[in-house]
């Protein structure tokens, strides 16, 4: 039997002589939600891209339950990428469409189901975000919160195995932040995998049992909340709680000394 999740193996990327990635492996298992952590510019989207084939890598390899992203035919690789769906940052639906034509989107290019059985799952999945009354609005009709909570909808149509959210939260107000945090989890309990990318620890911890962190291209933790906590690491530990002397805090931003002597 394959193994079924998400394998990546010693996976280097780079653009423009760039390293973005460098010797990353992590697994991501089915059936266990995972987090991939760094600061803004890390690599965390590309990892995501990688996954769905629409990056190659220079090196390395990426297997989704047991077959390889490597060398593998367009039709094939369309096959395997309708085991997994994506919610992107800014939910990234089609203006000109409403939004029962984005939710249904994916189903009527598949062609196999009928107008009657696409329209029932249109209604079921815009249920499950608790937006089935705006079926016949558009994009620019909707706060940002609902963008997101239609991509999630619009993300569930397909049936996927595998669901990949890129900074779920970001933009959201706290109401926001919990809508979309208590939609993934219920995902997670009706056996979603789920795999997000963000900085947001507080959604990070909110809805997932692993992290994974990304720091200067290469890998350097894996593992559960609390053993990252624990961790020795001086990039995570400055990540976790940054001071004016953090490796994330941008060297022409005065210190707060400096600012409110400025503000005088």
């Amino acid at each position: 039997m394959a193994e079924q999740g998400i394998r990546v193996k010693n996976l280097t990327y780079t653009v423009d002589e760039r390293t973005i990635l460098k010797d990353v492996s992590l697994f991501a298992e089915k059936g266990v939600n995972r987090t991939i952590l760094g600061a803004s510019g890390s690599g965390k989207t590309t990892i995501l891209k990688l996954m769905l084939g629409l990056l190659k890598p220079d090196a390395g390899d990426i297997l989704i339950d047991g077959i390889s992203l490597t060398n593998l035919a367009e039709e094939d690789l369309i096959r395997v990428r309708q085991k997994i769906a994506i919610v992107f940052q800014g939910g990234a639906l089609f203006d000109s469409m409403t939004v029962g034509e984005n939710v249904g989107y994916r189903l009527f290019q598949d062609g196999n189901l009928g107008e009657t059985e696409i329209e029932r799952v249109i209604i079921e999945k815009l249920s499950f975000v608790g937006l089935e009354d705006t079926i016949d609005s558009y994009a620019s009709q909707l706060s940002g919160g609902m963008k997101k909570r239609v991509a999630i909808s619009r993300a569930l149509a397909s049936e996927p195995d595998y669901i990949f959210f890129d900074e779920p939260t970001t933009g959201l107000d706290p109401v926001g932040v919990y809508n979309i945090c208590h939609l993934i989890r219920r995902l997670q309990k009706e056996g979603k995998t789920t795999l997000m990318v963000t900085h947001d620890l507080a959604t990070a911890f909110a809805v997932s049992e692993r992290f994974s962190f990304i720091h200067e291209a290469h890998l350097v933790f894996d593992g559960t909340r609390e053993e990252m906590m624990n961790s020795e690491s001086p990039a995570i530990r400055e990540f976790l709680k940054p001071s004016d002397t953090s490796l994330f805090v941008l060297p022409n931003i005065p210190s707060g000394g400096k600012f409110h002597e400025a503000k005088r």
